[in-house]
């Protein structure tokens, strides 16, 4: 597939840069966005990011994505955004989840934002399904098939909790494309206090889980993996 990728707004800091509640959208979104450009084209699709990082204003940002999706051609356009409006920031249990703007019912992206919505909703966030926004200029304006992601709620504490950028852009790679990159395995099985034979002794070799904008994503996937009998060091990058 030929696909547009980019991220909504401004970058953080700057003029016309998203929703802020418990995480930033624009900050979120790059990272949403740079993953899932690299997994697609891990893939073997051709990406184009036409996120916009010098607008002078919310129309001027628009103007400027349009303009960059439409100097290709394309099987697709994604844009990436994170919701606002749920107002729960101390959390009540439940997530308000994930939904895909599209045109119109008719939209020929309607197949993979339907199944964008299915595969973000496994990761535990609420279904909340496809909305049509005919006014949104990304989606009134661009050429080819386009689709809207709100990946989740900024202000919501229970989708905070749940996020996690990699796994999101993964279920979203794999509601557009049907494919997820596989996982590189290990060669051999090593006994535990056992090096391999063919590595350097004096080189370690770090294997990291996850990197999360929350200190207490982070807490809570180290208390996972002692829980499961690991040896896990949580770091400030």
């Amino acid at each position: 597939m030929r696909i547009n990728v980019h991220a909504g707004h401004n970058p953080a800091g700057k003029v016309a840069c998203g929703a802020v509640g418990l995480i930033n959208e624009s900050t979120e979104a790059r990272r949403v966005k740079e993953e899932v450009i690299s997994q697609l084209r891990q893939l073997g699709h051709t990406v184009y990011d036409c996120t916009v990082d010098n607008g002078t204003g919310q129309q001027d940002v628009l103007k400027k994505i349009v303009a960059k999706c439409n100097a290709h051609i394309v099987d697709l356009d994604v844009s990436i955004h994170f919701n606002s409006g749920a107002g729960d920031k101390a959390g009540n249990g439940r997530t308000t989840g994930v939904e895909v703007l599209l045109y119109s019912n008719a939209s020929r992206a309607y197949r993979e934002a339907e199944k964008v919505c299915k595969e973000v909703a496994v990761l535990g966030f609420k279904n909340r399904g496809l909305k049509y926004r005919p006014n949104l200029a990304v989606l009134k304006n661009t050429k080819s098939p386009a689709m809207l992601i709100e990946c989740c709620f900024v202000d919501d504490k229970d989708d905070v909790q749940l996020y996690n950028y990699q796994d999101m852009a993964s279920a979203i790679v794999c509601g557009i494309t049907g494919q997820r990159v596989q996982e590189s395995e290990e060669t051999g099985k090593v006994e535990d206090g056992e090096e391999t034979p063919t590595g350097n002794k004096n080189t370690l070799y770090r294997v990291q889980v996850g990197a999360y904008s929350v200190k207490s994503n982070a807490e809570n996937m180290q208390k996972k993996l002692r829980e499961a009998g690991f040896d896990a060091l949580l770091v400030q990058a």
